[in-house]
């Protein structure tokens, strides 16, 4: 029986004990830039190259891996032709991986990756060397056009779509943050009742109000509950971020109302006494009709001025002797706090002296200098009229 060489040896030796396929385990006695080697117990040594350890191109074996590290890969070639056994770490990772993955995926599981690449369908993480893929629909709970703000950052998410055969395996972040809003809004609509004053974050400002972020769930304050006074453009009044403490007035549903129209600074509390007739008052004209002017005697607190009571002399139009924004002065004819009406005449102290009058600057004081011509919710209609005094003396 003729000796055998050392080669044929080895080879026998090494493929009676090192299979294509198995899992081995063994120590790093070298790397470099380019392999990983490897003591798998065995007369020839194990080879990973970089690309059989990660698919990241931009990995660098020095940096994590070490000499004297213990590994696990799987067996591609028992004899690569240079008498090394090829190794695969990154294989041997996805399988377990990917096993992981169906587990999360059957437990309804979160799970927490770095954000490896964003794509322009969505982005993508990797769980052991697995690649899930994360839609852009399913990235966050409201619509997102610039997704690179997740790149590099460890997000939340579950597992919604798992096929590895067809290496699909899609996660979901929407479905969590739809989820914990829902909580919070549960939690929020047991604490919260009408009355109640919350503190609140401006969410977006339209032009009809703002939607005001109570942790939990948004409210809507409207332009008519912003203040007693008129608030002709929400816009000017509040920024996206800015802090707020708001009134609940109104729960219908997951509908909230808010209004900043506190009930202790109600103009009308002491309007009676400000505002009684016979008082000389001051105000500003708001805006205009055919059959009147409407005066703001304060912030929420506005007189009708009807044409017959501009002048002894006589007035077709309020716009023919008035304009907006004009401060005038003014006899009260009639004070209806029930109805919060109030009935003015200029006519009646057309002959009284300006020393008879209020300070025009203390009145100027309590407003801005912008007004304009068209506003909602009149008070006053031209029906409203009819109780107002045509001709008083």
């Amino acid at each position: 029986m003729s000796e055998k060489t050392f080669d044929e040896l080895l080879k026998e030796d090494t493929v009676k004990n090192i299979r294509n396929g198995e899992i081995v385990t063994g120590t790093v006695f070298d790397v470099n830039d380019e392999e990983i080697i490897l003591n798998i117990g065995a007369k020839s040594d194990g080879v990973i190259s970089k690309s059989e350890y990660s698919n990241d191109p931009n990995v660098v074996l020095t940096e994590v891996v070490h000499k004297g590290d213990v590994m696990e890969a799987k067996v591609l070639k028992v004899n690569d032709g240079e008498g090394q056994i090829v190794l695969t770490y990154k294989r041997l990772a996805a399988e377990k991986g990917n096993k992981r993955l169906e587990e999360a995926f059957e437990n309804k599981e979160v799970l927490r990756a770095v954000v490896s690449q964003v794509l322009e369908g969505g982005i993508c993480v990797n769980i052991e060397e697995t690649r899930v893929f994360i839609p852009a629909s399913l990235v966050s709970d409201t619509y997102e056009k610039d997704l690179h703000k997740y790149e590099g950052k460890e997000i939340e998410f579950i597992i919604t779509e798992f096929n590895p055969r067809r290496r699909r395996i899609i996660g979901n972040r929407k479905a969590l943050l739809l989820a914990e809003k829902a909580q919070k809004q549960k939690e929020l609509m047991e604490r919260i009742h009408v009355g109640d004053r919350v503190e609140g974050v401006v969410k977006n400002v339209t032009d009809f109000g703002a939607f005001i972020d109570l942790g939990g769930a948004d409210g809507l304050l409207h332009i008519s509950e912003m203040s007693w006074g008129r608030v002709e453009n929400p816009k000017k009044v509040f920024t996206v971020g800015q802090p707020v403490s708001v009134l609940i007035k109104d729960i219908n549903g997951e509908k909230i109302a808010l209004s900043l129209k506190f009930p202790e600074a109600n103009p009308w509390l002491d309007a009676a006494e400000k505002f009684a007739a016979g008082n000389i008052v001051t105000g500003r004209i708001a805006r205009m009709t055919d059959f009147g002017a409407f005066v703001e005697l304060a912030p929420g607190v506005d007189a009708l001025l009807h044409v017959s009571q501009i002048s002894k002399e006589h007035v077709a139009k309020p716009s023919d002797v008035l304009s907006i924004g004009q401060i005038i002065q003014a006899k009260v004819v009639e004070f209806n706090g029930e109805d919060r009406k109030i009935s003015l005449s200029m006519k009646q102290i057309e002959n009284q002296t300006q020393s008879d009058y209020q300070d025009e600057e203390e009145y100027e004081d309590q407003y801005d200098d912008s007004y304009e011509e068209e506003a909602d919710g009149e008070e006053y209609t031209e029906e409203a009229v009819e109780d107002a005094p045509a001709d008083a003396e």
